[in-house]
């Protein structure tokens, strides 16, 4: 039984509809990541879950159960939020840690073990003592996250927590927090524009396009095999051709992408118009004149058009009768020489070529 699902419903601004869902749920335990463009509806469907809003129809479930509105108060104190901006009480880090624990009047040296372990855990134990006006932002971020768990919440809302930490702090807290979040069984609907965020944390991936779900599944799923046009942009695809199936045979399709034609696992007719998505990582680049051993369906020869370096991968954007993007690591960049004009060779699975049916 899910522990929170959100079955038809619709919200309504100034008549203008900003979101309209026909299913989402949240398992316990399991982290849904929410991505979508500015505007798409994520914090309404935030204040919705939160059971702040009620909708202009559809039906809000606590574990099966029909919410009624307003949502009674001990069912509200199953649901915890942390907000990209730290919302911190005038008292001390510990004592907004134990807010909640104390409203719930939880005995005082269970309060101060929880509050210890959340403080020792987000690593701000050392500011037990300070006021939330001489915190960094990060170092407000943390308690609010940590003020957000402390009393052991069924559901936790996460819009943009880790936002505002540096990369280290980042990571760290991203696997302390899915850790705790799955060992206790707690769900959690994580609002995040990172993708890379997405792929580490979520059990399941939803994307928002102008308040309708363009596409729930794992995240493998969403960012591999796209359902939608949208939804391959949005996740970074990286490389979208439209093209045509010219051939069919055996479950593989041959598709003219004006330049070059590719072959691909998929189950369309001849004639069928198609995005073509092929991410960057999924393409294996070499010098020409160099080993070519690769059982690739797809090979192909270009020039070099522009290397990207992006810290630990370079991005190679080819000419191969089409403009290709690939990634490969910094070493690999460096071993084969990666420059401008430079003659190479490409090969691209055919079960890494997804195709998206395009109307016409």
């Amino acid at each position: 039984m899910s522990l929170l699902a959100l079955e038809g419903v619709a919200v309504e601004v100034g008549g203008r509809r900003i979101l309209d869902l026909e299913w989402l749920e949240v398992e316990p335990g399991e982290i849904v990541a929410v991505l979508g463009p500015t505007g798409a509806g994520k914090s309404t469907l935030l204040r919705v879950a939160h059971l702040l809003e009620r909708p202009l129809r559809g039906t809000v479930r606590w574990r099966g159960e029909a919410v009624g509105w307003p949502a009674p108060l001990e069912l509200r104190r199953q649901i915890a939020m942390a907000f990209q901006d730290p919302l911190l009480f005038a008292g001390t880090v510990a004592e907004n840690v134990g807010y909640g624990l104390e409203v719930r009047r939880v005995d005082g040296a269970e309060r101060k073990r929880r509050v210890s372990a959340l403080l020792e855990l987000f690593g701000i134990a050392s500011l037990a003592a300070r006021r939330p006006a001489s915190l960094s932002g990060g170092e407000a971020q943390r308690t609010a996250l940590a003020r957000a768990l402390a009393p052991a919440p069924e559901l936790l809302l996460l819009d943009e927590p880790l936002a505002s930490l540096d990369e280290p702090i980042r990571q760290r807290l991203r696997s302390d927090l899915t850790t705790i979040l799955r060992r206790h069984g707690v769900g959690c609907l994580w609002v995040t524009h990172d993708q890379a965020e997405a792929l580490a944390v979520a059990d399941r991936v939803a994307v928002l396009e102008g308040g309708r779900l363009a596409q729930v599944g794992r995240p493998s799923e969403v960012f591999y095999q796209p359902a939608t046009p949208f939804v391959a942009g949005f996740v970074g695809t990286g490389n979208t051709l439209r093209g045509r199936v010219t051939a069919v045979r055996e479950g593989i399709v041959s598709v003219d992408l004006g330049g070059v034609e590719v072959e691909a696992v998929a189950d369309l007719p001849v004639g069928a118009s198609v995005l073509a998505c092929i991410r960057p990582e999924d393409v294996v680049l070499g010098r020409s004149g160099g080993a070519t051993h690769h059982s690739a369906r797809n090979r192909m020869t270009g020039k070099v058009l522009a290397v990207l370096p992006q810290g630990a991968t370079t991005r190679v954007t080819v000419a191969c009768g089409v403009r290709l993007e690939a990634l490969v690591t910094r070493r690999s960049a460096e071993d084969l020489g990666l420059v401008p004009d430079l003659d190479v060779w490409l090969a691209v699975k055919a079960t890494a070529v997804h195709l998206i049916a395009e109307a016409g």
